[in-house]
C-alpha cells in the first residue's frame, strides 16, 4: 500500500462521506477487513477520486447514477451525503435520479428516490 495515496484518499473520503461515517467504517477494521478498507481508501478515494479530471461535484453526481442503477441503496445513502457536500443541490439529486428512472428501470428510480427522501430528512433533522 502506498501511504501517500492511502492518506489523500483518506483526506477526500472524509470530506465527502464526512468523519462520523468514516469512522463508523474503520472501527469495524480486523483482520479480515483490513486489506478491503485500505484497497478502498487508497484506490478508489485515493487513485481515482483523487484525480484531477473531474471535480468532486462531478463524480458525486457520476456515482449516484452508477449506484442508484445498481440498487444499492445502503451506499447509496453515503453517496447521497457525500454528493451534498461535495455541492450537489438537492434539485440536482433529483434530476439524476429521473434519468436512472429512463435508462435504468422504474424500480431503481423509486427506491433511490425512497433513499434519497429518508437521507435529506435526516440531513435536515426531520428523520431519525
Amino acid at each position: 500500500m502506498d501511504r501517500a495515496t492511502y492518506d489523500k484518499g483518506m483526506k477526500i473520503r472524509r470530506e465527502t462521506l464526512g468523519d462520523a461515517y468514516v469512522d463508523k467504517a474503520v472501527a469495524g477494521i480486523d483482520d479480515f477487513t483490513r486489506e478491503f478498507q485500505e484497497m478502498v481508501t487508497t484506490y478508489c478515494w485515493g487513485e481515482v477520486w483523487g484525480r484531477e479530471g473531474l471535480d468532486r461535484k462531478t463524480r458525486s453526481i457520476i456515482n449516484l447514477a452508477m449506484i442508484s442503477t445498481l440498487n444499492r441503496q445502503h451506499e447509496l445513502a453515503a453517496h447521497i451525503r457525500g454528493a451534498i457536500n461535495n455541492g450537489v443541490s438537492r434539485d440536482e439529486i433529483k434530476e439524476v435520479l429521473l434519468q436512472v428512472g429512463i435508462y435504468a428501470g422504474v424500480p431503481a428510480m423509486v427506491d433511490s428516490f425512497r433513499t434519497a427522501k429518508a437521507v435529506l430528512a435526516e440531513i435536515d433533522g426531520d428523520g431519525k
